[in-house]
């Protein structure tokens, strides 16, 4: 769950994320993501909000897309620089996805905003020849 203090409530916020900010797309969701402009001394946390419209599906489906999104930005919130602004809109392919798909493409879309580290390890092609024969 997402504390009071990282959701994005307001109609206006949601606006400006999506004006203002920049966005990247996957398959099953859109991240639209506002940077903070003057990082605050203060441990102001970075704010997150969904949208999640009929075009995915009925009640039903679109809560537990909603529910998943924030089980894994809840998860993510902590690494993404203090005072930015997100907003997750759903897609309907989402409403078949798994959580590990949707966690996939929430990954990728974060690290093309540059909000999330690339924590990519080093595989056997890209290590340095140490010259000695295979």
């Amino acid at each position: 769950m997402l504390p009071a203090a990282a959701r994005l409530r307001r109609s206006e916020d949601f606006r400006e994320v999506m004006r203002r900010g920049s966005r990247a797309g996957r398959r099953r969701l859109v991240v639209h993501a506002l940077p903070a402009s003057n990082p605050p001394a203060g441990s102001v946390p970075a704010r997150a909000g969904f949208v999640v419209s009929k075009a995915v599906g009925n009640s039903v489906v679109r809560h537990r897309v909603s529910r998943r999104l924030r089980h894994l930005v809840a998860a993510r919130l902590g690494t993404v620089p203090a005072g930015s602004s997100l907003v997750i809109r759903a897609l309907p392919p989402a409403a078949k996805a798994s959580s590990a798909e949707l966690g996939a493409d929430l990954d990728v879309a974060l690290k093309r905003l540059r909000l999330l580290p690339d924590r990519r390890q080093p595989g056997p092609a890209e290590n340095e020849h140490d010259g000695s024969p295979a």
